[in-house]
């Protein structure tokens, strides 16, 4: 991996009720199209289905072999492949042959996803945390071997052979999705990177970020963290502030519509999730994030808005608390038009990338 700082775009592909689905799809094949143009590196989305506020993309890999056509210099990304809801031995060689495809302008993001996918994929909350340990497992195992043997508690193996092999080898570099500090020692281990960063206020993400770093640094491995960011961006900040209002103000709301689809009132149904793995949706600070105001938002810095002088020095003072290797932007989001999309595009390429890049090659240097 290079060491200057990386420029990508992540998207959530959130429709507001009633959306035309395939305007939404091709509208972000557009905005991906110009972030290769641009000089952005990375392209990530989400995989996530059956909630159309929060996500309308169900699968991530078709999408990737499309940009990849129209573009040149796009690395692609999940974020994340929910790995209990996939059939690991399918899931292996399907990633492959991504990889084949996108000619190994491919990562792999991986996460135990959300708790409000289980229900709906008809897995059994409490088996999340042991069937994604188990299919982490078997994809490594795929991707390495001829054939191997597995003998986990939900899946199997005799001396099976997963074709197609990656390209990349040993394969595709994974990414850990999510702040649950019990996967990091496996991500140090292995040096896969690490994604934080999202619709919640910084601090949240402070002590996952020091433990990754302590746990590579223990291992004597490379870390490499990537941040997720929403940002709206317009040369006049009243502007900004106002075409921003409403996607701000969607975008949590869109984030949040899925958790009430949980079970989570009683004190039992609260330890059901807690026991799961799942603590973060058993808490009210994420669905209480839907009663801040637009203000509220923009001034805790959930979103960054404003002109790009503004948010360039609020990315900056990101990078240098937490020295992420990479840095995510996300432009479409809450219903967020195309043209506005690509408009903070394009003033993040043209006044925020130079900079930051002049800014953490240099104190790079100086290290």
């Amino acid at each position: 991996m290079d060491q200057s700082l990386r420029f990508g775009s992540y998207v959530e592909f959130q429709c507001p009720p009633g959306g035309d689905h395939a305007e939404l799809i091709w509208d972000v094949i557009a905005i991906g199209e110009q972030s290769d143009r641009l000089g952005f590196e990375v392209f990530t989305c989400l995989e996530h289905d059956w909630f159309e506020q929060f996500a309308i993309m169900p699968a991530p890999l078709p999408l990737f072999t499309t940009l990849a056509q129209r573009t040149r210099n796009l690395t692609f990304r999940a974020m994340c492949h929910t790995l209990p809801l996939h059939n690991p031995f399918v899931l292996a060689g399907e990633l492959a042959t991504a990889d084949i495809l996108l000619d190994g302008r491919f990562e792999v993001g991986v996460g135990r996803g959300h708790a409000w996918l289980q229900e709906p994929a008809n897995i059994v909350l409490e088996e999340n945390v042991e069937r994604y340990k188990e299919c982490l497992d078997i994809l490594e195992l795929a991707w390495t071997n001829d054939r191997f043997d597995y003998d986990g508690k939900y899946y199997t193996a005799d001396q099976l052979s997963v074709v197609p092999k990656p390209i990349q080898k040993p394969h595709p570099k994974i990414f850990q999705v999510g702040t649950s500090a019990k996967w990091f020692q496996r991500a140090a281990e292995r040096e896969y990177g690490v994604a934080l960063g999202g619709p919640a206020p910084t601090s949240v993400f402070r002590e996952p970020a020091k433990l990754y770093r302590q746990l590579c640094e223990e291992q004597g491995t490379k870390p490499f963290l990537s941040w997720i960011k929403a940002i709206y961006l317009d040369e006049d900040e009243d502007r900004a502030m106002e075409e921003a209002r409403e996607s701000v103000l969607n975008f949590i709301k869109f984030n949040v519509s899925p958790i009430h689809s949980l079970a989570r009132t009683s004190p039992q149904e609260k330890q059901k999730l807690i026991d799961a793995g799942y603590a973060f949706y058993a808490a009210d600070d994420f669905p209480d994030t839907e009663k801040l105001s637009f203000e509220q938002l923009v001034d805790l810095g959930i979103v960054f808005v404003g002109t790009p002088e503004k948010v360039g020095d609020q990315l900056l003072e990101l990078w240098d608390e937490f020295r992420f290797e990479e840095l995510l932007t996300i432009s479409h989001f809450g219903g967020t038009q195309r043209w506005q999309s690509m408009k903070t595009q394009s003033l993040f390429a043209r006044d925020i990338m130079p900079r930051l890049r002049e800014a953490t090659t240099a104190a790079g240097a100086a290290v």
